[in-house]
């Protein structure tokens, strides 16, 4: 019987040391990620793109705020986000912010709209401010109203209000289906459309199948198939590389939908180098390491099935914005999804 009580208090003293490991680690990482990116007022910066910001960076932060329990930082990048940010008719955001010239595009960037959506959800429930509430149900509905269209093939997502409806069809980039977002904002918008987009999301990254390994595109052309448009590079890249990881955020992960995936980047499993991107018409593959945040979203898809045992590595000085962020946002859904 003591033998058992002191295994008990072996194995609850480890458990505590192990998540103040995590725990000092996760702070480390975000301590990190801030002295890089954030300015004092309240601007993410993109230092790989002459230190642009945009939706994306702004909102995503306001995400990794909440999950690391910084409501100050949540509120300033927030407060600049609305003042330069929110400024078209409706309450999307303008997606490109330049320090040279002030707003460079005015079109949203719906993955951007979704991302602050999901993260003033987030923040509502943990500190309790009805204005945050208020902010992202405002933003749902003009999602909701001008983001989601029926098609044939069910509810999809426009990338942005402008430029994405041709007359060969609508482009569509499968990586703006947040999935996480888009369930916690169906818990509180309860229009049947964002459970029909959610399906249409999943049937979409199936269909989705171009290339020796059968990615899902960055870009991709909906008529009454799915094709690749001419106007972007026929790459599984830096956006498409998103989907897995929102597809384990979710929990919605099968063999099916995973496969494609695991076949790329299993071929590359244990070797040194690993294609930041496929071209998916000729099979050719980037000269160029991808980054950290690639190699956490691949590690983590090759791991899936023992999400448990898999390890993602610290962050470090010599990541640009993209791939410090994708790190980040691995390692909250890592730990959202560890019992």
């Amino acid at each position: 019987m003591y033998r058992i009580h002191w295994l008990k208090i072996l194995f609850w003293g480890l458990a505590a040391l192990w998540l103040f490991v995590l725990t000092s680690a996760a702070s480390a990482d975000w301590a990190l990620f801030k002295q890089r990116f954030l300015l004092p007022e309240g601007r993410i910066i993109d230092i790989g793109h002459n230190s642009i910001s945009h939706s994306e960076g702004q909102s995503a932060v306001m995400l990794l705020a909440v999950h690391y329990d910084d409501r100050a930082v949540f509120d300033n990048v927030w407060r600049w986000t609305q003042k330069n940010l929110q400024v078209r008719q409706d309450k999307l955001l303008a997606w490109h912010w330049s320090p040279e010239c002030g707003l460079v595009d005015i079109n949203n960037a719906t993955d951007g709209d979704l991302f602050v959506a999901w993260a003033l959800l987030r923040a509502h429930n943990k500190w309790k401010n009805p204005e945050y509430l208020a902010d992202a149900l405002e933003i749902i509905h003009d999602i909701r109203q001008n983001l989601l269209l029926e098609t044939k093939q069910g509810v999809v997502l426009l990338p942005g209000m402008n430029g994405f409806k041709k007359p060969e069809g609508i482009v569509i980039n499968l990586s703006y289906w947040v999935f996480p977002a888009l369930q916690e904002i169906a818990d509180v918008d309860s229009a049947s459309e964002w459970q029909s987009l959610q399906q249409t999301g999943i049937k979409l990254v199936a269909e989705a199948s171009f290339g020796r390994w059968g990615l899902p595109p960055d870009w991709v052309l909906l008529n009454n198939k799915l094709t690749l448009p001419e106007e972007f590079l026929p790459r599984f890249s830096y956006d498409a590389v998103r989907i897995p990881l929102y597809i384990l955020w979710a929990r919605y992960e099968t063999v099916e939908l995973l496969t494609p995936f695991l076949q790329f980047w299993g071929y590359f499993d244990g070797a040194s180098f690993i294609p930041a991107w496929t071209n998916l018409v000729d099979d050719s593959i980037d000269s160029y390491d991808a980054s950290s945040g690639i190699r956490g979203i691949a590690q983590l898809s090759l791991d899936y099935a023992e999400l448990q045992a898999a390890t993602l590595p610290a962050l470090d000085d010599t990541q640009d914005y993209y791939s410090s962020l994708l790190l980040l946002l691995a390692k909250v859904m890592l730990q959202e999804r560890l019992p």
